[in-house]
């Protein structure tokens, strides 16, 4: 029984012997190209971990974006009027963008302080963005917004 077993554990040493002989990768291995699998791990320690990100809303389907997405989005200026003034306001806008990636901005909520509600108004004009997608063809879409200003 045991020389049973020897002959097939040589017999399958030499098939496996075999096999990386005539296997085409060993054939066209390159001085350094060894696994370096433990030197791999060294450069573990340059990697650097963010806090963790909590990200609200739908999850995408693979074939269809929940909204527009955003390119450009200048932030609005502080008016003239109000600069050095403290401020804790804010206004609330939804943007239309249409399936040619025009934007409409619509005021649902302005700021208590009309010349911040004309700034942001002013600033999300110039807001671009790509059309959101249901599969590959462009559609209409719409984000809500809300613009906080603060200053000390």
């Amino acid at each position: 029984m045991t020389k049973m077993i020897e002959a097939l554990v040589l017999t399958r040493r030499m098939v496996v012997s075999c096999v990386l002989c005539l296997s085409p990768v060993g054939a066209w291995a390159v001085t350094g190209d060894e696994a370096t699998h433990e030197a791999d791990h060294a450069l573990d320690a340059d990697i650097i971990e963010l806090p963790e990100v909590h990200v609200h809303g739908l999850p995408l389907n693979k074939d269809q974006q929940v909204g527009p997405v955003p390119k450009s989005t200048p932030w609005p200026a502080i008016p003239a009027s109000l600069d050095g003034k403290p401020l804790d306001d804010w206004m609330k806008a939804r943007l239309l963008v249409s399936k040619e990636a025009q934007v409409t901005v619509v005021v649902l909520e302005p700021a208590k302080h009309r010349e911040l509600t004309v700034a942001g108004i002013i600033a999300l004009n110039k807001w671009t963005f790509a059309p959101q997608l249901k599969g590959d063809d462009p559609i209409d879409g719409e984000l809500t917004v809300r613009i906080h200003f603060r200053s000390q």
